[in-house]
């Protein structure tokens, strides 16, 4: 039998003083019982050596200077949404903003040295004071582009040091009329510059031979990058720079696409500061997206001076150019272009081209005058009625607010005496001018009455007035010079609210209400034309069927 070998000793070493050593022990276990105590802390301040910096947090770091005192800024990440700007850290589907779904797109955007980037306490320089008389005068003349209409909306002319915006559908004549308006300032002595962006120096010169103005002076600059096109603009003393388009120029920092919203706004603030600083007249175009927005968000219509939209009656040669906002004119002028192989060219005549000619006799046709900014315009009025086979009858309205043509609708049947719940109704305004003059609100009326009893209107006569829903006619403003528009076109009378001024050469017939005006036209007592309802268009019962 073997014999275990000897176990070694456990018994640790200890110090002359009796305490255990620090090498080559091991601590003994506790017994049974005992608890052990944690280590106290020390609450005195640890002693710092004298070249090291005590750590302070961000709160109380001195001001002095030091690694401390110099925040590094951060790179701002996150998801951006394409069509109204609104971010977040995390993506989601919709955008609360919009709540357009999957339009959110990552960016990544550098640091910049703004107020946020100085140290903490740091003031910022003071901006100086200036009375409102002691600022000089705007002696500057515009400049006049030598196209009537476009001046007209404009209200005279480019002022110098202005940012205007073009908007409107692709392919609808942005483009044309900027490389027109250039080529005439530069014929008339100005510096003219344009940032092609969306076509190249060849595919303008191409559009200028169309336009027949090759010849014309005017500079390109063929950089996306919006801070070296504005640059070279600068350094060459432009007059009138034209930047075509907005979505097709890139500002440099920015980590997000070209006309994304980041770019827009960047875009737009520095056009902003360029044409203020340098007294240069600056216009921009810019697409209109199918929410009828111009650039995507309307992140630019607070910038600039002048917004411009082109409209367009679908598959018409008319182009319509509203001014929306102008600093130097008046708001909601309107100018008349028609599309020809030439360009565009000023509509003199504008009544003449709204008014649609038709058949005599035929029914649902009214003429009446609105205002447009600052000129009276006579359009037509179209109404077609027609029996209805559905549950629901259709109202279809082109240039005319669908809720206007309900209201009208509910006025003439109840005011009126002419229903036209089981009609299919189509109303339309010629030229495809859009109507928001409430002035012409008795001639869709009397257009719908027509077209229901199948009876045409008094030729060569007008309507004007407003309709309340009482059904009492009441007056328009400038009614003066609506008539005085429609008498110049040849119409011999009017029916126009009581109390309304006489003008000379129109016969004015004067009502006070719906009804009156009905009557007077011949449509008043009239019985409603049978149609068949989809009730009657139904299979017969199961009794019918047995009598038969």
């Amino acid at each position: 039998m073997r014999s275990r070998p000897a176990r070694p000793s456990t018994a640790r070493a200890t110090s002359p003083a009796g305490s255990p050593s620090s090498t080559g022990s091991i601590s003994p276990l506790r017994s049974a019982g005992t608890t052990r105590k944690p280590p106290a802390l020390s609450t005195s301040r640890p002693a710092f050596a004298p070249n090291s910096a005590p750590q302070t947090s961000s709160s109380s770091r001195p001001d002095a200077g030091g690694p401390y005192t110099r925040r590094v800024p951060r790179t701002e990440r996150g998801y951006r949404c394409s069509s109204c700007g609104w971010t977040t850290v995390a993506y989601v589907g919709r955008c609360p903003g919009c709540q357009a779904w999957n339009t959110l797109e990552p960016f990544a955007e550098a640091p910049r040295g703004t107020a946020a980037s100085r140290r903490p306490g740091a003031a910022a320089p003071a901006a100086s004071l200036v009375r409102l008389g002691d600022v000089e005068g705007d002696t500057a003349e515009r400049h006049a582009t030598a196209i009537p209409e476009f001046d007209r909306v404009l209200g005279g002319g480019i002022v110098p040091g202005s940012l205007i915006l073009v908007g409107g559908d692709p392919g609808i004549g942005k483009s044309t009329l900027m490389l027109q308006a250039a080529a005439s300032l530069a014929r008339g002595g100005l510096r003219v510059a344009c940032i092609c962006g969306e076509e190249s120096p060849r595919q303008v010169r191409m559009r200028a031979e169309r336009l027949g103005v090759a010849d014309a002076p005017v500079d390109l600059i063929a950089d996306p990058s919006l801070d070296a096109a504005l640059a070279a603009a600068e350094s060459a003393g432009v007059d009138v720079l034209v930047v075509d388009s907005i979505q097709s120029v890139t500002v440099e920092g920015l980590e997000s696409r070209a006309g994304g919203p980041a770019q827009l706004a960047e875009a737009g603030a520095r056009l902003l500061a360029f044409a203020k600083g340098t007294g240069t007249a600056t216009l921009v175009t810019g697409h209109v997206t199918k929410g009828g927005e111009v650039a995507g968000p309307k992140l630019l219509e607070h910038l600039v001076d002048v917004v411009l939209y082109f409209e367009s009656a679908e598959g018409g040669v008319l182009r319509l150019l509203r001014a929306v906002k102008n600093r130097f004119g008046a708001t909601d002028e309107l100018g008349l272009f028609e599309m020809t192989g030439a360009g565009l060219q000023s509509v003199e005549n504008a009544s003449a081209a709204f008014l649609a000619p038709h058949a005599p006799g035929a029914s649902g046709c009214a003429i009446t005058a609105v205002i447009e900014g600052s000129r009276p315009l006579a359009v037509e009025v179209q109404a077609l009625a027609v029996p209805s086979a559905l549950a629901a009858p259709r109202r279809i309205a082109a240039g005319i607010e669908p809720a206007r043509l309900h209201l009208l609708l509910a006025v003439l049947a109840r005011r009126g005496g002419i229903p036209a719940g089981a009609l299919d109704i189509v109303a339309s305004v010629s030229g495809g001018l859009r109507l928001r003059d409430t002035s012409a609100d008795l001639a869709i009326c009397l257009a719908l009455a027509s077209a229901i009893h199948d009876r045409p209107l008094p030729a060569g006569t007008a309507f004007l007035g407003e309709l309340a829903l009482s059904g009492a006619v009441r007056p328009v403003h400038q009614a003066n010079r609506r008539l005085a528009e429609l008498a110049r076109l040849g119409l011999r009378g009017a029916v126009v609210p009581a109390g309304t001024a006489a003008v000379e050469g129109l016969q004015l017939t004067r009502v006070a209400s719906l009804a009156d005006a009905l009557e007077r036209v011949g449509l008043s007592g009239l019985p409603v034309r049978a149609v068949p309802h989809h009730d009657a268009l139904q299979q017969p019962q199961r009794g019918e069927q047995a009598d038969q």
